[in-house]
Order: C-alpha cells, then sequence, then structure tokens
C-alpha cells in the first residue's frame, strides 16, 4: 500500500476528527513532507481534505468522493460489500455484477458507481444517473432460495434502504410498491432485482439486487419531466449526506435482511412505510386497466386491492407494470 493509500486509511478512520501532519508521518512512517503530497495527490483525485493549522488534516464531512477506502471504513458486514468494486463510471452497476456473477464471484460482491452510462429500471426503463449526485449499488447474493422469492429480495431491499436513509437524516420515508423509496411526494430510489436461475429451473442461481439512491441535488441534471417525479436526499431535507457512509449503512442492512428471507420480519417495516394503502390505485396489468382500493401487503409481498364489485385481487410485482395512486377530478 502506498503513502496516499494508507493516509486515506487513516483519515477515513480517524471519524472526521483532525490529525496533525507529524502524527501522520510517524503512524505512515514517512516524511512531513510526503504527507504533504500525498494530500495534495488525494485532493486532485477529488477528495475534499481540510488542513487546519496547529490541527492537522481531516477527510472534510462534505467529501463527495466515492471510494472503496472510505465505503469499507463505514461498513459493519460480514460479507456483503467486503468484496467491493468502486468505479468512476460504469455502463450498468446491475450488468457487471451479473457478469461477475456468471464468472464465480461470492455471495456479497457488491459494485458501486459514480455515474452509470446505460442504468436500467424494472420493464426496460432508463434509470437516469448523474455523476456526483448518487449511489448505484449493485450486491451479489446466492440464496437458497425457490425463484419466487425474488420479489422478497426486492421488498427487504427496500427496507434495507429505507432504514438507511432514515438513519442518516432523521427523516422519514414513505415505500411505493414494489420497488421504490419516496421523499416529500417523489421518487429518490428504485431497486430492480434480476435473477439466474439454476439448471433445474426451481432454485436461483444467484441474484442481483441494484440499488440506485438520488443523495445529492439533481436540480440541474434532471429534465424539466423527470424532476416532476424525481427528487434527492439534499433537494428535500437540505442534507448534504456522506454518500460513502450511506452505501456502507445500506449494506449493513441489507445484510440483515437477505442473511433470512424465510423469515419476513422486515415486512413490518415495508407496511408501515408503504403509500400506496389506503388509496384509490390505477393499475395495469399486462395491456388491461384497473381500478380498485389498495388495502394492504400480504404475507408474500404481494399487494391487496378490493375491486369496485367487492372481490378481492392480490397484486404480484411481477404482472403489474404502472401502479399508482388515482386522482379524483375536483
Amino acid at each position: 500500500m502506498n503513502v496516499k493509500e494508507s493516509l486515506l486509511n487513516t483519515l477515513a478512520a480517524s471519524g472526521g476528527e483532525y490529525i496533525s501532519g507529524a502524527a501522520l508521518a510517524e503512524k505512515l512512517g514517512v516524511s512531513r513532507n510526503a504527507v504533504w503530497k500525498a494530500v495534495k495527490a488525494l485532493q486532485t483525485e477529488g477528495y475534499t481534505i481540510e488542513s487546519v493549522t496547529s490541527k492537522g488534516y481531516r477527510l472534510a464531512m462534505n467529501n463527495n468522493r466515492l471510494s472503496e477506502k472510505l465505503i469499507t471504513a463505514h461498513l459493519n458486514t460480514k460479507l456483503l460489500g467486503r468484496q467491493l468494486k468502486v468505479f468512476d463510471e460504469i455502463n450498468s452497476t446491475n450488468t457487471a455484477a451479473k457478469e461477475l456473477a456468471s464468472g464465480g464471484a461470492p455471495h456479497g460482491t457488491a459494485v458501486v458507481a459514480d455515474t452509470q452510462t446505460m442504468g436500467r429500471g424494472r420493464l426496460g426503463r432508463t434509470f437516469v444517473s448523474p455523476a456526483g449526485t448518487g449511489i448505484y449499488l449493485s450486491v451479489i447474493l446466492h440464496p437458497d432460495l425457490e425463484l419466487e422469492a425474488t420479489s422478497m429480495m426486492t421488498i427487504a431491499a427496500s427496507v434495507a434502504v429505507a432504514e438507511a436513509i432514515e438513519e442518516l437524516t432523521g427523516v422519514p420515508v414513505q415505500i411505493k410498491w414494489v420497488n421504490d423509496i419516496y421523499l416529500g411526494g417523489k421518487k429518490i430510489c428504485g431497486i430492480l432485482t434480476e435473477a439466474s436461475l439454476g439448471l433445474e429451473m426451481k432454485s436461483l442461481d444467484y441474484a442481483v439486487i441494484g440499488i440506485g439512491v438520488n443523495v445529492r441535488s439533481v436540480r440541474g441534471e434532471f429534465d424539466s419531466e423527470l424532476i416532476q417525479t424525481a427528487t434527492s436526499i439534499e433537494d428535500e431535507t437540505g442534507l448534504v449526506i456522506d454518500r460513502n457512509a450511506l452505501c456502507a449503512a445500506i449494506l449493513d442492512r441489507l445484510e440483515v435482511y437477505t442473511d433470512d428471507l424465510r423469515d419476513r420480519s422486515f415486512l413490518k417495516g415495508y407496511r408501515r412505510r408503504e403509500l400506496l394503502t389506503g388509496n384509490d390505485i390505477t393499475a395495469m396489468v399486462g395491456s388491461q386497466p384497473f381500478t380498485g382500493k389498495a388495502t394492504g401487503i400480504d404475507g408474500n409481498g404481494n399487494l391487496i386491492v378490493e375491486l369496485p364489485d367487492g372481490s378481492v385481487k392480490h397484486l404480484g410485482s411481477g404482472e403489474a407494470n404502472l401502479c399508482r395512486i388515482k386522482k379524483h377530478l375536483p
């Protein structure tokens, strides 16, 4: 490990406290001039390092550079994210994760990017992924589960993301069935789960959970149409969140909930945050539209909908391609 990497590790582990140049030089076994040069090199790479006379150096709280070392410094998992690949730019973290999984990458391997050129959402939709604003994270899982369990992974991931955001902001968020996180009435996160079948087509070979969170301000990044329905944590709360810390917090919570998906204890947190429940909705199943009242989430993560004739439908995530709160005319 070179001086620059060692310095970054030391600053990341300091918890935002200043460390004097002399202390850094002694710890790293180099001269103070070598420390200064390493600081300048890191700043050139985009790390925000503050320097104060008589105090020393620290990694700024508003540092906005995604880094394997900075994510790892916040990480408390056993497996998830312990093999971590961080990219400045990538076509799609899910695509990269699936390629790694096909090549034998172990459970918990994660791919993170600062920007995606071909980010994807459900049903082939584009996921806009501007640089410096979001977390684009994909995690490889090798669960011993049936194919039907993939929808529970998405629900577990939704709760993990919601809890991580609430932990760092203190602001409650909502979940729109099945895979979107909302804040201030607009979307801040989308989740895409993709799976590969085993040879017998009855169990999963692997699954990839893709998570995209809008963290820093997206004003000026999204077009006039998208900005009507999507926002970011900073735009809604005014809070500037460390993307590295949030990425680690998501991985921490995701490991808890995906460790045993059969437990389904996360459904309680999902139901508490789910925003369609109690509302009249419109939905598309294939090309067939229908309306009804969302009355809850069942034990399999399906949306329970009461139809106008009094019958009840349990709507699965794989069959509904659009689900919205119905707007009533005045």
